[in-house]
């Protein structure tokens, strides 16, 4: 297992270099100056220009640049914003848990739909069931993200009324520190209604950024299913005179679910690049519309450090996915 382990983790390191070179080179390839953006409509004059282009390092070459970068990630400094001046750990870690929130909803409701979608697909396989469910997730996996969220919009918080249409919660309520994640420090707050307030705010985004994964988790759940149905210990739990749910939701669905799991974690990939548009469409302040706001503004440590950690967090969670189909499966430490 030892062995196992150390070779995944070996992995990780030209991941981690080839990352920082994608993320320092992405925000330099795109057209305009991060001065000039920052200067606004009142311009600036020449002999600024250069003392500004000396002050952040621009004036040197990219090497130069891109090792000096290195340095400090590998130092754990991802420099300062050029907008706000503030340390991008702190910037990140500050709005880390809006996305998290979001995308642990997001995730929990692609399980609670996904999983028995899967099963009852597998189960009435070729039936009207199996066909309007698959074809569903088909829909689902396929839809922009952005039209999705315009759709849902219109219906449910222009036509109906029925939810809002961005924020995290209500402005009438107010909360001073907390843990960042609104659902619990509304819970735990003193302000009557807050809770279902920020309950309110998360039903759109969560729908929104909870389809993709629940079509591939719904799909991949079916596939596993139909492959674990045809074996010889399913065929004697129903000669033994099982009943079909202990059947298929114990014997059968306890086995299919090992590459459903590692589907599981991958996802995490997906809701994070998902809440970029998802963040930016509902206004929701986490680290995607942050992220979008600063590729606009040409902030470069943000962009970079942003990118950075985000590649990190679903580089570590593939690793821990790896890690536990590993220890689930001891065939594949042998690989």
């Amino acid at each position: 297992m030892l062995r196992y382990i150390v070779s995944r983790l070996l992995t990780f390191l030209p991941t981690f270099f080839g990352v920082t070179l994608i993320s320092f080179g992405f925000i330099r390839v795109l057209p305009g100056d991060p001065i000039v953006v920052m200067a606004g409509e009142r311009g600036v004059t020449p002999e600024r220009y250069k003392e500004l282009v000396a002050q952040f390092g621009f004036d040197r070459p990219l090497l130069v640049q891109y090792w000096e970068y290195l340095k400090g990630v590998l130092q754990g400094d991802l420099g300062q914003s050029f907008v706000t001046k503030k340390p991008v750990w702190d910037e990140f870690f500050a709005l880390f848990p809006a996305t998290l929130e979001l995308s642990l909803c997001a995730i929990v409701f692609a399980i609670v739909l996904g999983l028995p979608a899967g099963v009852i697909a597998a189960v009435n396989r070729g039936k009207f069931f199996d066909r309007a469910l698959m074809s569903s997730a088909l829909v689902g996996y396929s839809m922009p993200i952005f039209w999705w969220a315009l759709l849902l919009i219109i219906v449910f918080s222009g036509w109906l009324g029925w939810t809002p249409v961005s924020g995290r919660i209500s402005l009438m309520y107010f909360f001073d520190g907390g843990t960042g994640f609104m659902l619990w420090d509304a819970l735990w707050s003193d302000q009557k209604g807050a809770f279902l307030s920020a309950l309110h705010h998360l039903i759109l985004p969560t729908i929104v950024l909870g389809t993709i994964p629940l079509a591939v988790i719904a799909r991949q759940t079916r596939s596993a299913m139909l492959e674990v149905l045809s074996e010889d210990y399913i065929r004697t739990a129903r000669a033994k005179g099982l009943s079909p749910s202990r059947v298929n939701f114990v014997h059968a669905l306890r086995n299919a679910l090992i590459p459903v799991i590692t589907v599981i974690g991958l996802m995490v990939g997906t809701l994070l690049a998902g809440a970029i548009l998802t963040e930016t469409i509902f206004s929701w302040p986490g680290i995607g519309k942050w992220m979008v706001d600063s590729i606009f503004r040409r902030d470069y440590p943000v962009v970079q450090g942003g990118l950075l950690l985000i590649a990190v967090i679903v580089m570590i969670v593939n690793l821990t996915v790896d890690m536990l189909y590993g220890f689930i499966n001891p065939k594949i430490r042998k690989r």
